[in-house]
C-alpha cells in the first residue's frame, strides 16, 4: 500500500491541477501542509511532487517551492519540421527573433562531429533569441554547412532560415533525428532569455538533413520549462498475425 499512496497523491494532485483548483504560477502548499492534508510523511508527499516535476505540471524552485505550470503550454511539433516564423503563425502571437551571432566560423571539434564535416569546412554560427509576447523563451544555437548554403544574412535569420533555404538556395529540407532532454540553465540562457528564476530548460538537439541525406545543420533549441509542451502523434503498430479481435 506504501508504494501505491503517493501515486493516488500524485494523482489527485494532478486532478487539482487539471481542474484549474491550483493556477498557473500559482505556488502549491508546502510538503508539511500537503503532509498533514494527506496524512502521510513527507518523503510520500516529495515523491508525488517529484513525479508531477518530471511530467512537467509543476516546476521545484529554489526558495519558492513547487509552481504550477501552464499546461496550456504552446504546442511545439517534436517530429515535425518548423520553422519559427511558421510557428508564430500558426499560434497567431506577437513574435521576433533577435539575432545575437552570425559568423562564419572553422568549427571547433564538438560541432564538427555534430556535422560530420572536414577539416577545413566553415560553418556558420547562428545564435537568435525567439521572443513570443514579449518573452524570450527560446534560444536558438545553428550551426549550418556553408557548402550547402554558400550566403547568410542577418535580415535572413530574422525572417526565415528555412524559407530562404526552400525558396532561394532551392534546397528540399527532408528529415531530422532529434534529442530531447533538460539541461540547467548556462551562463548564455541567463545572457538571451527571460527565465523567470528557472533553473533549468527543455534543450531539443536537430540534425537536419536535405532530400538526399546530406546533413546540412545542426541545432540546439534551449526552451523555457514553463511555456513550451512538445507534442508527437505515435500510433503502435500491430504485430504480424495478431488481430485486432487478440487485443481486446
Amino acid at each position: 500500500m506504501k508504494e501505491n499512496k503517493f501515486m493516488a497523491i500524485y494523482n489527485d494532485l494532478l486532478l487539482h491541477i487539471r481542474k484549474g483548483i491550483f493556477q498557473p504560477n500559482e505556488k502549491l502548499p508546502s510538503e508539511n501542509e500537503l503532509s498533514q492534508r494527506y496524512q502521510t510523511a513527507r518523503e510520500t508527499i516529495r515523491k508525488a511532487l517529484n513525479l508531477l516535476s518530471e511530467h512537467g505540471y509543476i516546476q521545484k524552485i529554489k526558495g519558492k517551492g513547487s509552481i504550477v505550470l501552464d499546461v496550456g503550454k504552446y504546442d511545439f511539433p517534436v517530429s515535425g519540421l518548423v520553422s519559427f516564423k511558421e510557428l508564430a503563425q500558426k499560434m497567431n502571437k506577437p513574435a521576433r527573433t533577435i539575432v545575437h551571432e552570425l559568423e562564419l566560423i572553422e568549427p571547433d571539434e564538438y560541432i564538427k562531429r555534430q556535422l560530420e564535416t572536414e577539416n577545413k569546412e566553415k560553418v556558420w554560427k547562428v545564435i537568435r533569441a525567439r521572443e513570443i509576447e514579449e518573452e524570450k523563451i527560446i534560444l536558438d544555437k545553428d550551426f549550418l554547412c556553408q557548402k550547402f548554403v554558400p550566403t547568410l544574412t542577418r535580415g535572413i535569420c530574422e525572417n526565415s532560415i528555412y524559407e530562404y533555404v526552400e525558396n532561394e538556395l532551392k534546397l528540399r529540407i527532408s528529415f531530422a533525428k532529434k534529442e530531447m532532454f533538460v539541461d540547467r540553465v548556462t551562463a548564455e540562457d541567463q545572457k538571451y532569455m527571460d527565465l523567470n528564476g528557472y533553473e533549468h530548460v527543455v534543450v531539443v538537439k536537430n540534425f537536419v538533413y536535405l532530400e538526399d541525406a546530406s546533413l546540412f545543420q545542426y541545432t540546439e533549441s534551449r526552451h523555457r520549462l514553463d511555456k513550451f509542451r512538445f507534442v508527437d502523434f505515435a500510433r503502435r503498430t500491430h504485430h504480424p498475425g495478431m488481430s485486432d479481435k487478440s487485443l481486446k
